[in-house]
């Protein structure tokens, strides 16, 4: 899966789970309720070496207003907060908790990291040429605009083709518009994403090895 713009990029991140603890019966956990529920059905063998490359689409889940739902990655160089988007993404949001849940983007590395361009990671593989097994279609808001830095987006390859793969944005890239699914933004670390950025170059290459450690859901 590709990102194209002046360079072209791979979507991925890592993301393990924990979410705050509601009332049994909350309305508010009903998402992610049936999200631990379709984990449970799946029954997925982490034994297996591949597993994070075999895996099944989560339904779609309808998200409570008012809530932020909050995307936290403990990587090796500091912590980063995203709030999520599911009123505008509600697919991207619905895959990322359910990856998250698996503990599937943990110890995936950021695989290219581009100086004034991003921060590209979520391929299990670390090689940019990977998913989770399923792919889906973008989600698109003329609201919603790669207008800002920090800003949480899809990669992809084409129409239909999203997955796992992701990418954090260190300049405004409105060429992406309507091309790659906004489906968060940073509200807390973006020290780290600029560390992030002094880690890249001109190629992609990193300098240094960097991984997210383990991701979790916060509901606030």
């Amino acid at each position: 899966m590709y990102l194209k713009g002046i360079k072209t990029l791979v979507a991925g991140v890592a993301i393990l789970g924990s979410i705050n603890a509601f009332a049994a019966g909350d309305v508010q956990s009903t998402a992610l309720d049936n999200i631990d529920g379709f984990i449970a059905e799946q029954n997925v063998d982490k034994s297996a070496s591949n597993w994070k490359l075999k895996l099944s689409k989560p339904p779609v889940q309808a998200f409570t207003q008012g809530r932020q739902y909050i995307w936290k990655l403990q990587t090796n160089v500091g912590e980063i907060e995203i709030e999520l988007k599911p009123k505008t993404a509600p697919m991207h949001v619905s895959s990322t908790v359910y990856l998250t849940r698996l503990g599937f983007y943990d110890n995936i590395v950021f695989h290219r990291v581009i100086k004034g361009f991003m921060a590209q990671g979520g391929d299990p593989t670390g090689t940019g040429r990977s998913g989770p097994g399923y792919n889906y279609n973008g989600e698109f808001s003329p609201a919603v605009k790669h207008n800002k830095p920090g800003l949480l987006s899809m990669a992809n390859a084409g129409p239909g083709t999203d997955g796992s793969q992701f990418f954090l944005t260190f300049i405004p890239t409105n060429w992406l518009d309507g091309k790659h699914t906004i489906f968060g933004e940073v509200v807390k670390g973006m020290h780290v994403v600029k560390t992030l950025e002094e880690h890249g170059s001109k190629s992609g290459r990193t300098s240094k090895k960097l991984e997210i450690v383990s991701a979790s859901i916060e509901v606030r």
